[in-house]
C-alpha cells in the first residue's frame, strides 16, 4: 500500500507542479517520505543508463536520448536536469503504473556526481557513463579526488562501466571491477592534440594511484590525454571506441577510422560528449548508420550554446560553469581558434543559482591569456564581480585599452548594440546567461 500511495502522491504533485511551473524534485521528496525504499520496489526497464562527471552530463544524455529514440526505443529521461535522488524518484514514479511497473524501454539518468550513491542505493544502472573528473565548484565539491570517492559507492559489480580512457582519475574506476564489465572511449593523437600541457594548473602531474610522476605523450585539453605513471605503471587503456581524427576547420570528427560525424559545435568538449553517447548507444545495440545520422544533424537544446543578434552583431553565448576553470578554458580555446574579428564578454554577476558564495579564487585558475590574440578586439568585463575580473585581467598580458568594465550587464549590452558589427562571444554561467540574452534577439 505504501508503494501505491507514494506513486499516487508523486503523480498528483507532479501534475500540480507542471501547472505552476515547478515540481521536478518535490514530488519525489514526498514519495520517499511515504516509502523510503520505493526505488527498490518498482519494476524498471531492461536498459538503465546513467551519466555522471564534472562536465558533459546534460549534453551527453540529450544525445543518447535522441539516438535511442531514432532507433525506435521509448526513452524516459530527466530532461529538466533534476539529477539528485528526489528528481530521479519523481521521474521514475510519474512514468510508473499503479502496480509499480515503469513504462518505457530505456531509463536514462543524468546523475549528480556527489549524490549518485544515494540515487543508486536501491537499484543500479546497467550502463554507467563517467565523462571526466576535474576541479569543479570547490566550495561544495572539494577536490576532484573527493568527487571520485563520492561516486565510487554507486558503482555496482554488475554494472557495465563506460569510462573516459583519457582521464587518469576516471580510469581508476576500473580497478577491482571485472574487466569484462568495463568499456573505454578515448581520442587518439590528432590535429587538436599538443605535446605540452596548457593551463594554469596541471592535475595530471601526479598519478592518482601512487602519486608518482606522470608522463604524457600528448594532451587533448587540461589533464585529458595519453598518460603513464613512471612509478606504478597506471596508464591509458586502449579504447574500445575511439576518435581517430578531428578537423575543426571543416567541422568533422572520425570515429574508429571510418565513421565521419559533422560537428555543429567545434569544441573538444563536444567531441568527447559525442563519443560517450556513441559508445553507450553502440553497447545498447544501435547501428552505426543510425547513430551517425542523428548525431551529425543534431543541435543541442540544453542552452549550452545560444546564437543571438545584438544590433549589427552576430553573437554566440558559450555557457561556462562558474567555479570550473576547465569549462572556461575550453570555451576560450574555441574563441581563440575562430580567427574572425570579435569582442568577448565575460560576465560574473551571481556565482551560483543554488547557493550564495562570493568566493572568486577560481578566476585565477582560468587561462584568460588565451584571449591575447589579434582577432579579439575588445574584452568586456561585466557583473557584480567586475572588480574581481579586472584584477584578474591585470595579471594577463592583454593591453589595458582592450578592456571595458561595466557592473551593469544592461549598460554593457547597450554600448555593444550602439556600434560595431564584429562577432560577439559571451562567456558566462547559467546563473547569468539570461541577464545578457534578455537584451538580445535569440536565433532559432
Amino acid at each position: 500500500m505504501r508503494l501505491i500511495l507514494a506513486i499516487v502522491v508523486c503523480k498528483i504533485l507532479r501534475r500540480i507542479g507542471k501547472l505552476v511551473g515547478k515540481g521536478s524534485s518535490l514530488p519525489g521528496q514526498y514519495a520517499l517520505k511515504i516509502c523510503p525504499d520505493v526505488l527498490g520496489q518498482v519494476q524498471l526497464p531492461k536498459h538503465i543508463i546513467a551519466v555522471t562527471g564534472s562536465n558533459g552530463k546534460t549534453s551527453t544524455v540529450e544525445m543518447i536520448a535522441a539516438v535511442l529514440r531514432a532507433d525506435g526505443r521509448e526513452v524516459v529521461y530527466n530532461a529538466e536536469g533534476s539529477n539528485q535522488i528526489e528528481g530521479v524518484t519523481t521521474l521514475i514514479l510519474t512514468h510508473c503504473t499503479l502496480s509499480g511497473k515503469m513504462r518505457g524501454d530505456v531509463l536514462l539518468l543524468e546523475s549528480d556526481e556527489r549524490y549518485a550513491r544515494h540515487s543508486f542505493r536501491y537499484f543500479h544502472p546497467t550502463h554507467f557513463v563517467i565523462t571526466n573528473l576535474y576541479r569543479d565548484q570547490l566550495t561544495r565539491n572539494g577536490h576532484s579526488e573527493w568527487v571520485y570517492d563520492a561516486i565510487l559507492p554507486a558503482v555496482h559489480p554488475e554494472t557495465t562501466l563506460v569510462l573516459n580512457a583519457d582521464d587518469p582519475l576516471v580510469a581508476c574506476f576500473a580497478r577491482d571491477h571485472g574487466p569484462e564489465k568495463v568499456k573505454w572511449f578515448g581520442m587518439e593523437e590528432c590535429s587538436i592534440s599538443t605535446r605540452e600541457h596548457h593551463g594554469v594548473y596541471n592535475d595530471g602531474a601526479r598519478c592518482p594511484v601512487c602519486k608518482g610522476r606522470m608522463e604524457y605523450s600528448c594532451y587533448h585539453y587540461a589533464h585529458i590525454g595519453h598518460y603513464r605513471c613512471t612509478r606504478c605503471g597506471h596508464q591509458r587503456p586502449k579504447p574500445d571506441f575511439a576518435v581517430t581524427a578531428v578537423d575543426f576547420n571543416n567541422g568533422t570528427m572520425i570515429i574508429d577510422d571510418h565513421i565521419t560525424i559533422n560537428l555543429a559545435f567545434r569544441s573538444v568538449y563536444n567531441v568527447y560528449n559525442i563519443l560517450a553517447a556513441w559508445s553507450v548507444c553502440s553497447l545498447c545495440g544501435v547501428g552505426e548508420r543510425v547513430m551517425a545520422d542523428v548525431i551529425s544533424s543534431y543541435i543541442l537544446k540544453n542552452g549550452r550554446m545560444v546564437r543571438f543578434t545584438l544590433g549589427q552583431h552576430q553573437g554566440t553565448l558559450l555557457t561556462s560553469k562558474h567555479e570550473n576553470s576547465v569549462a572556461y578554458d575550453t570555451n576560450l580555446r574555441y574563441i581563440r581558434e575562430n580567427e574572425k574579428p570579435c569582442t568577448v564578454v565575460v560576465i560574473v554577476d551571481a556565482i551560483s543559482r543554488k547557493y550564495f558564495t562570493g568566493e572568486t579564487s577560481w578566476l585565477w585558475d582560468i587561462d584568460f591569456e588565451q584571449l591575447n590574440v589579434p582577432h579579439v578586439q575588445r574584452v568586456f568585463l561585466c557583473g557584480k564581480y567586475v572588480n574581481d575580473l579586472a584584477v584578474r585581467f591585470d595579471f594577463t598580458s592583454l593591453p589595458a585599452e582592450k578592456l571595458v568594465c561595466h557592473e551593469s550587464i544592461r549598460e554593457a549590452a547597450e554600448e555593444l548594440k550602439a556600434a560595431g558589427d564584429e562577432n560577439l562571444y559571451v562567456v558566462t554561467c547559467f546563473s547569468d546567461r539570461d541577464k545578457f540574452l534578455s537584451q538580445t534577439q535569440r536565433q532559432q
